[in-house]
């Protein structure tokens, strides 16, 4: 091959991958579940944990909305997804019996949500930023949320969404053991507003 059909061939190949191409994902790192997964039967799943459905009491703590989309290793939007998550409420207490840290009960958070994600994958909640809560007697866990993502023909989801800035996130075991890409998967996007938003995209590897 001569020189100059190389460099034609090179010089395609670079537009395709400027123009066409796009690499493909990484899937979301896998998280430990840990031991408080809800055990207890609970009415009340929806996309608002700030409150139970006819209460007019709200949880204590920071209110935030949490929003993104679950998408395969293509990009490609997950409809119908069932996303289900569960967290620690402001004071870093979970709503368990073998939770045995001494923070106060809130009897007004709801905790756990099951939501499906929509047409265009695209998921929303609202919640209130969990607290850190102590791991023996010297280590604190960073805020966080636990997901579980599950659809038909994909790969069943366990993982965990950091929030950024967090000085604890650099002393964690389970996110510092992540590659830095992986890492940045699961730390989830800050967009400031009036009430805190944080975006953060979920993506599952087919079967």
């Amino acid at each position: 091959m001569s020189n100059r059909r190389r460099f034609m061939k090179m010089a395609s190949l670079g537009s395709l991958f400027a123009f066409g191409a796009k690499a493909q994902q990484i899937p979301s790192p896998t998280q430990i579940e840990g031991p408080f997964y809800p055990t207890y039967e609970q009415k009340d799943k929806d996309f608002d944990l700030t409150k139970f459905k006819g209460s007019q009491q709200s949880a204590k703590g920071t209110i935030i909305e949490v929003f993104g989309r679950v998408l395969d290793l293509q990009g490609k939007p997950i409809e119908n997804a069932t996303v289900d998550l569960w967290q620690a409420n402001a004071a870093g207490r979970y709503r368990h019996p073998h939770d045995d840290n001494n923070a106060p009960l809130d009897p007004n958070f709801q905790g756990w949500s099951i939501v499906p994600s929509g047409k265009k994958g695209e998921f929303k909640f609202k919640t209130i930023l969990p607290g850190a809560y102590p791991i023996g007697k010297k280590r604190l866990r960073p805020p966080h949320i636990h997901f579980k993502v599950s659809k038909k023909d994909y790969h069943e989801l366990t993982t965990q969404m950091y929030f950024p800035g967090q000085d604890l996130n650099k002393k964690d075991n389970l996110l510092q053991r992540l590659s830095k890409k992986e890492q940045d998967l699961l730390i989830a996007k800050k967009i400031e507003g009036k009430i805190p938003r944080y975006e953060f995209s979920i993506y599952l590897k087919e079967v």
